[in-house]
């Protein structure tokens, strides 16, 4: 059987009709972001944020037409609330594909106009079953974020907690590689995703639902929609602890998850050198105003040590992270070495933690993890205190 085609879909979807305008979907330009891969299709349908929470039949319905077409196993759709009204503009097309139900009839976070002013803090809804939720983050690329992040859920689940990873990384999603993770997410019931397991541990990524090399053009509120959705609407089950690998920065991504996820806490990753640590404390400080607790920061590629001789190279510096943590009054986690096994590993999809455990490095890991897991439960404990009020 041969595959669906865009031009089927785009004829199944001009029977789905928009009751304000009176107009087809198509018509109206509101389908972006058309992409299939296999029998799975997904776009978004651009509304009125004006309008975009009563929307909700509609993306229903953009759904089951879709689902109908011979050889679609499945069809999502996001609802995305990003122009002023989609009147007769041709549908955009950047291929990528989130998994449906709308959150974006929330209005994206907002900033005071004052420069270095507290941004507004929207609702932080718990998610169902996941006690704790912590944000690896960077203020820049390039300092071995994911690599810690994927490391130390797995040095958590060593440790006893029941852990899950999220690749919050819409732009250059890295999980599936590091885990090395093949396939792609179902969904039983077409309203949950189901997470694909890595090394024993629940994990979703956009990388599993868009091809390697594919290119993320999407705009900000498209990828804030697609990051709600892929923690609000994945079946994660009953967790300790969702470790989520934050984007690099401090842009509408990580705004919206340090505003609307109800993070227990952030762990700051960075090199030594000042140049990392200047946006290092960036990051930090976008927390802080926000009222996201900090666990502290961990220092990567802290110092090199040659396999043959054992000399050891400080190339980056050395200490700068565990400074800026006392400047800023935050713990400082830890160092990692700049290791090729590592890089090894992590570029192979067996992480070190889990493929070579004994090793120095793993033991570093879980050292973190370990100072890491020990805040979270005080915080757990100190939130099961009662309160005594005095009238």
């Amino acid at each position: 059987m041969t595959g669906v085609t865009e031009a089927q879909i785009m004829d199944a979807l001009r029977g789905v009709v928009d009751a304000d305008h009176g107009k087809n979907v198509v018509e109206l330009g509101m389908v972006a972001g058309l992409v299939i891969k296999g029998g799975n299709v997904g776009f978004v349908l651009e509304v009125d944020p004006r309008t975009g929470a009563t929307k909700e039949p509609l993306r229903k319905a953009c759904e089951q037409a879709v689902t109908k077409l011979p050889g679609v196993t499945s069809a999502t759709v996001v609802l995305t609330a990003e122009r002023q009204g989609a009147k007769n503009q041709p549908a955009t097309a950047p291929h990528t594909h989130a998994h449906a139900h709308d959150h974006s009839h929330n209005p994206p976070p907002k900033a005071s106009g004052k420069p270095g002013a507290a941004p507004e803090v929207g609702p932080r809804p718990a998610i169902p079953g996941i006690k704790s939720i912590i944000a690896v983050a960077s203020g820049k690329g390039g300092v071995g974020k994911s690599t810690t992040a994927v490391n130390l859920a797995l040095a958590l689940a060593q440790a006893g907690k029941k852990v899950g990873l999220l690749d919050a990384d819409i732009y250059g999603p890295s999980l599936p590689r590091m885990m090395g993770i093949t396939g792609k997410p179902h969904s039983p019931d077409g309203k949950r995703l189901h997470p694909l397991q890595g090394w024993g541990i629940p994990c979703m990524s956009m990388g599993f639902l868009v091809p390697e090399d594919t290119p993320m053009i999407w705009r900000g509120p498209m990828v804030m929609s697609a990051l709600e959705q892929m923690l609000r609407d994945v079946a994660w089950g009953e967790l300790d602890v969702l470790v989520v690998d934050m984007p690099p920065g401090t842009g509408d991504a990580q705004l919206t998850m340090a505003q609307r996820v109800p993070l227990a806490g952030a762990v700051i990753v960075s090199t030594p050198q000042d140049i990392a640590l200047l946006d290092a404390r960036k990051g930090l400080n976008m927390f802080r105003r926000v009222d996201v607790p900090v666990l502290g920061i961990v220092e990567n590629m802290s110092y090199f040590c040659c396999p043959n001789c054992g000399h050891r190279s400080e190339i980056f510096a050395h200490g700068g992270a565990r400074k800026t943590a006392e400047e800023l009054g935050c713990d400082f986690l830890g160092e990692l070495p700049l290791n090729i096994a590592i890089r090894e590993t992590s570029d192979g999809g067996t992480p070190i933690v889990a493929s070579q455990p004994d090793s120095e490095e793993a033991k570093a890991y879980r050292a973190i993890a370990a100072k890491v897991a020990e805040k979270l439960d005080r915080e757990a404990g100190a939130s099961r205190m009662p309160k005594i009020t005095i009238q």
